[in-house]
């Protein structure tokens, strides 16, 4: 078994490509913070069309809740997890290309009716993984009080910044 793959995951974490590998780190990185199991396997929409397809159609059988698809440039991994599976897709768009990462934003966000597939913003692993962990606090009170710590904890820095801004300038005045 791979780094952090456990025999019950709850997030599949699916890579277009080894390239992405970054990205999934970005994912793996905040779901072992929340303590969420998951599995991360490389399957390409176009390389290995047959394996991204049977991952999809499997998922939910295995106890997965919510598969996060990392792909940049057309990027129709996402969508094709998404047409295999009820289960939520998230899509991290990976720069890349010419454009940036924008194409692969758009490929991402601009699904069929009918399929949806969340999207985050591009090489944004970290908010695909929190909108993953949301998903799945819907449904567990113990994730969902991590989930508000977490966000206190952002909140606080918030704060903190505001009364060192507030400070400096009265130090300027």
């Amino acid at each position: 078994m791979e780094r952090g793959q456990v025999e019950k995951p709850q997030v599949g974490i699916v890579l277009g490509s080894a390239s992405d590998q970054a990205l999934g780190e970005q994912v793996i990185e905040v779901l072992t913070d929340f303590d969420v199991s998951f599995e991360l396997v490389v399957a390409s929409a176009h390389r290995t069309p047959l394996k991204a397809s049977s991952y999809a159609n499997e998922a939910a059988g295995r106890g997965i809740k919510v598969l996060i698809a990392v792909a940049g440039l057309a990027a129709h991994l996402p969508g094709v997890l998404a047409a295999g599976t009820t289960l939520p897709v998230i899509g991290v768009p990976a720069a890349g290309g010419t454009l940036g990462g924008l194409d692969a934003l758009l490929s991402i966000a601009q699904m069929p009716k009918g399929i949806p597939v969340a999207t985050v913003g591009i090489n944004n692993g970290r908010n695909a993984a929190l909108l993953a962990v949301a998903i799945l606090a819907a449904f567990d009170q113990e994730l969902t009080q991590r989930l508000k710590a977490y966000r206190q904890e952002l909140a606080d820095k918030v704060e903190v910044g505001e009364q060192q801004v507030l400070q400096e300038l009265k130090l300027q005045s």
